[in-house]
Formats: structure tokens, C-alpha cells, sequence
């Protein structure tokens, strides 16, 4: 397979779930692939698991100095950037009575001021005619009680695609916004089975999502196969949010 062969990619969050589903087939399709995640010892396992075609940048997505040193050390590279994946995020549950302003700067500042702090720092680097795909949530379109802070952040990255979409366009640079349902992630894995079970069971065939599959529609989005696709929200759920 060779979808993004010679093709240079950004993904955050890229050690654990969908990140990392992410990061290994864009990787296999012939990807260099810059991971930033926080976990130092994560990306150097992640490298040496999948080699030369990975390079692990340690770093806080939500902090602008850390960013400046982690694009400063792909900008030494000279290779650029086709793809940026705005993948990694953070969710905070909580009753609406509950929400304190450090929960709401938990999420906010991750999903929503990191996001937007990758793609500025991205830009200057990314080739004309390149691809951003942000990493939201059926979230965003649905009001699951208990989870509007997270909720919020989520529909805010359906904003930023539509806004970056029309920006970028005289760079014909695509912004896509990919919407998972419920993956089988690390997320899942301190639910109970009737939890699990109850949200397997909302989906058109009764099961979660796994990490491939979103990764398969995130490839789907970055690569030259999706050129006509732009500032679209592409749910990947089962039909979840759709029926």
C-alpha cells in the first residue's frame, strides 16, 4: 500500500487509540509520520517499533514555547509538511452544576487553543495543496448530558474547519473535520461490559469502532483520494448521529 508514499505527516496524540491507529497506516502507506505526544517514553517505543518511517516529538500541544521547539525541530528536517493531523484532545465529565473553570481550561485548552496552536505553528510548513484533518466527535453534534464542556469543544472544531477551509483555499490547502462514534480505545478500557455494551448497542450494527477503521477514514481524508472534499464534517460512526 502506498497512498501517501514520499507524502511528510503531522499527527498529535499519535501513542495511544485513534492517534496512533493513525499514525501506523499512514505510516504503512509510505508516510514519514512526526508524532507529538507528551509521553517521551511512549515515542520512542512507538519509533522503534515502526522505524525510520516515525519521528517521536515530545511535547504539550496546548503550549506555545513547547511548540515553537517541536516545529523548530521538523523545520531542521527541510522536508515540510502534506498532512496535519490535529488529533490529540482531552475530555472532562461533569454535571453542569459541577463545571469549574479548570475543568473547562482542562478541555478547552487542549482540544480547542492546542488545536488551533498546531495549525498556526503547521502552516509556515505545509506545501500548497496539502491536508488538515481535525479530530472531532459525534460529540459535537449530540448534547449527551453530564459531557457539554466536551461536547463544546468538539462542535468548536467543526467551526475551525469550515473558517480554516475558506482561508486556506487560496493555498489549496483542504480542512476536513473527521467525527468518530465509539472506538474501542484505551478510553473504554475501565468501562464496565454493560456500559460498553449499552453504547455498542446505539450504533446501526451493535459494536464499537476500532482504531483501523477511523484511521482508514482519516487516510481517506488526507490522501489524494478525498482532493474534492473540503471543509466537510465525515462522521465515522455507525450511523450513530445520522439516524
Amino acid at each position: 500500500m502506498s497512498a501517501l508514499r514520499g507524502e511528510i505527516a503531522l499527527v498529535t496524540g499519535g501513542t495511544s487509540g485513534i492517534g496512533l491507529a493513525m499514525v501506523e497506516r499512514f505510516a504503512m502507506e509510505g508516510a514519514h509520520v512526526f508524532v507529538v505526544a507528551r509521553d517521551r517514553h511512549r515515542l520512542d517505543a512507538l519509533a522503534e517499533r515502526l522505524g525510520s518511517g516515525v519521528t517521536g516529538l515530545a511535547g504539550d500541544i496546548g503550549d506555545a514555547e513547547d511548540l515553537d521547539r517541536v516545529f523548530g525541530a521538523i523545520g531542521a528536517t527541510r522536508r515540510g509538511l502534506d498532512i496535519v493531523c490535529a488529533n490529540a484532545g482531552a475530555t472532562v465529565a461533569g454535571a453542569l452544576g459541577s463545571i469549574s473553570p479548570a475543568n473547562f481550561r482542562a478541555v478547552f485548552d487542549v482540544t480547542v487553543l492546542g488545536t488551533l496552536l498546531t495549525v498556526q505553528h503547521a502552516l509556515p510548513l505545509m506545501r500548497d495543496g496539502g491536508s488538515i484533518v481535525l479530530t472531532g466527535s459525534i460529540a459535537g453534534a449530540k448534547g449527551r448530558a453530564g459531557r457539554s464542556v466536551y461536547n463544546a469543544s468538539k462542535a468548536a472544531l467543526r467551526s475551525f474547519a469550515r473558517s480554516w477551509a475558506s482561508e486556506l483555499a487560496p493555498r489549496n490547502i483542504r480542512v476536513n473535520l473527521l467525527s468518530p462514534g465509539p472506538t474501542d480505545t484505551a478510553a473504554f478500557a475501565g468501562a464496565s461490559e454493560t456500559s460498553r455494551g449499552q453504547m455498542a448497542a446505539q450504533t446501526l450494527r451493535g459494536r464499537l469502532a476500532r482504531p483501523e477503521e477511523i484511521a482508514a477514514a482519516a487516510l481517506f481524508l488526507a490522501s489524494g483520494q478525498a482532493s474534492f472534499v473540503n471543509a466537510v464534517e465525515l462522521f465515522a460512526d455507525d450511523g450513530l448521529a445520522q439516524v
